[in-house]
């Protein structure tokens, strides 16, 4: 037995399926998990000593790769400081500067502890503008773990087969609609049949936490015209999207405007952070200025900060950093689907930007109807033969892998090599 089931058997004594988030335990692919020592760069290492190229990437916001030395330096310096004050601080104002600088369609940001946080703080916020009670929001899409939001959920709560949760009482969850990611059919027959009480629409621009789904053309362009013309406002959930498909986002990326946009720790350098934000009009009625409540003591830590103002400053003067990732992901993409041809695996490798996910179906993959089709053992044979030759992904078929800066070409290349004959034993 190695240090990680060790580690593992112990775990399970003291926490809930010995982890402290669900997808850890590995249990949608019938493993133990490996317990992670260290990273640096493209890999992490795990309390066995062994080396992985990751593509995990702490579910999304490691864009410049593990522990750099840019972010690590000023985490360094700021904890010299103090960890945590509760009280206003410097940085806390030089990032949402920075933010509204870099984002289009906003105006103000408030600072929160993570991206559950900011997505249930958003759709607060969107309740108090509208004086509204009702949500759309789309099956597979994962939005946090907050009770209005775990309804057809995906990410974990899809791959453990629990799109749901107890605890969530029915009357806070009969405010919750579902429709179905790219087609706007659906979202148009819930707005007639709740005509007056839809207070928003929220959306992950790319659907994240259902494999990598990209939006349909027109779709999220139609989602605007919808949330126009019902009086509703159009949540963008970009705790993955934002700060990686581009520097504003999915907003520039596609195109089309949200009215509150979320984000998560990408904008702390990884480190427990969130946001939400919104124009002036629509800020200036969240505590103190109005009466939409949230508060939090750890909201804008200083080193959480430190972190994310190196991180996003890192990403705003380099400005060729997008069109690298997204020529390594194109890259990497190529090389499954060359593999997957030549060894006559069914799989559709979709893509968008620096986030992709293969499916393991003989057909494209545009919904959430065809994702859930996915044949997961053999994405579970697929994932444990990665893993024992150094690659580590996510333990579930229904999440993304993340590309980061710090994926090399000649890593891009070691990984095609690793994917070929993980795919020869299928």
């Amino acid at each position: 037995m190695g240090v990680s089931e060790e580690l593992f058997d112990r775990a399970q004594m003291v926490m809930p399926g010995g982890v402290n988030s669900p997808v850890r335990a590995y249990r949608a692919v019938n493993m133990a998990p490996r317990f992670i020592a260290r990273a640096d760069g493209a890999y992490v290492y795990d309390e066995d000593g062994r080396r992985y190229i990751d593509y995990v990437c702490s579910w999304g916001p490691m864009i410049l790769g593990h522990n750099h030395p840019a972010i690590r330096e000023a985490v360094e310096r700021a904890a010299r400081d103090g960890l945590s004050f509760g009280a206003p601080t410097r940085r806390e104002v030089e990032i949402a500067e920075l933010i509204v600088d870099c984002v289009p369609n906003i105006e103000m940001v408030r600072m929160v502890n993570s991206g559950t946080e900011a997505v249930m703080s958003a759709i607060r916020l969107a309740r108090g503008v509208t004086g509204r009670d009702d949500l759309i929001k789309f099956a597979g899409c994962y939005h946090g773990h907050s009770d209005s939001l775990l309804v057809n959920a995906g990410s974990s709560a899809l791959a453990g087969g629990c799109p749901s949760s107890a605890g969530v009482p029915e009357d806070i969850a009969k405010h919750t609609l579902t429709a179905r990611f790219n087609d706007l059919e659906s979202v148009e027959e819930l707005f007639r049949a709740h005509e007056g009480t839809v207070a928003a629409v929220i959306v992950e621009p790319v659907a994240a936490n259902m494999g990598v789904v990209g939006p349909a053309e027109g779709f999220l362009e139609g989602l605007r015209a919808l949330c126009d013309k019902y009086g509703a406002l159009l949540i963008f959930d970009e705790v993955i999207t934002g700060f990686r498909l581009s520097l504003g986002g999915a907003q520039e990326y596609y195109g089309v405007r949200a009215d509150i946009v979320t984000f998560g720790k990408i904008i702390g350098g990884g480190m427990p952070v969130g946001a939400y934000c919104s124009s002036r009009q629509f800020m200036e009625l969240v505590a103190p200025c109005g009466p939409v409540y949230q508060a939090g003591t750890l909201s804008g830590n200083p080193v959480a900060m430190a972190a994310g103002l190196a991180q996003l400053r890192y990403l705003r003067d380099h400005s060729g950093i997008y069109e690298q990732l997204d020529g390594r992901a194109a890259r990497l993409a190529a090389g499954m689907r060359a593999s997957a041809a030549e060894h006559g695996v069914p799989v559709a490798i979709n893509r968008v930007g620096s986030l992709l996910s293969p499916f393991f179906v003989p057909t494209e993959v545009t919904t959430f109807t065809d994702a859930k089709g996915s044949d997961t053992a053999r994405y579970a044979r697929y994932f444990a033969n990665m893993l024992k030759r150094g690659v580590a992904l996510a333990p579930a078929q229904f999440e993304a892998m993340f590309v980061s800066e710090a994926h090399t070409d000649e890593i891009i290349d070691e990984t095609i090599a690793v994917v070929d004959a993980s795919f020869a034993e299928l």
